[in-house]
């Protein structure tokens, strides 16, 4: 089953206008400002502003990253577009450092995330720190979003999403 990221464009995905009135404005990170720089003799080091806004709510912008096999439930985002190709490459992928894991609620788990071109934002809970996945991939910065971030795509939307994806240009 395939979904895609909320229901337009202009509003921050799985929100509409009217929801985020209601809510508090979400921190806004930019991902060219998740470490410190320039890089010092002890590598890369996160920034206190990325640091301040662990298990806080953020809006985030970036590229969803277009992946040969994508994992259920969960997708990456760069701060620029990027295409990996895991069988050829294998571990040595071009994911920048700043890459974030976002990953859909529990109850979506099994739901597929459909490549979306472009930049898009998503909105979730910021958590950062080294944790290593089932796969071996080690992510520094995670975004968990709710259940309102997402939805089905109907079978126009998904015959349109294979579509495009076979005539790309």
């Amino acid at each position: 089953m395939a979904l895609i990221l909320g229901a337009s464009i202009p509003a921050a995905f799985g929100q509409t206008a009217l929801q985020q009135d209601r809510q508090a404005d979400p921190q806004v990170l930019r991902m060219t400002e998740f470490f410190h720089f320039p890089v010092g003799p002890k590598g890369l080091q996160i920034s206190q502003s990325v640091l301040q806004a662990q298990g806080k709510k953020v809006s985030l912008q970036g590229y969803v990253v277009q992946q040969e096999t994508a994992a259920p439930g969960q997708f990456l985002l760069t701060p620029r577009p990027v295409q990996m190709s895991q069988h050829a490459d294998g571990e040595a992928d071009d994911l920048p450092p700043s890459t974030v894991l976002v990953s859909l609620p529990a109850e979506q788990q099994q739901w597929m995330v459909a490549y979306t071109r472009g930049l898009v934002e998503v909105v979730g809970v910021l958590d950062v720190g080294r944790l290593e996945g089932s796969d071996g991939r080690v992510s520094w910065v995670r975004l968990q979003l709710d259940s309102e971030a997402t939805r089905r795509m109907n079978a126009a939307e998904f015959f349109s999403y294979r579509h495009a994806l076979q005539h790309k240009h």
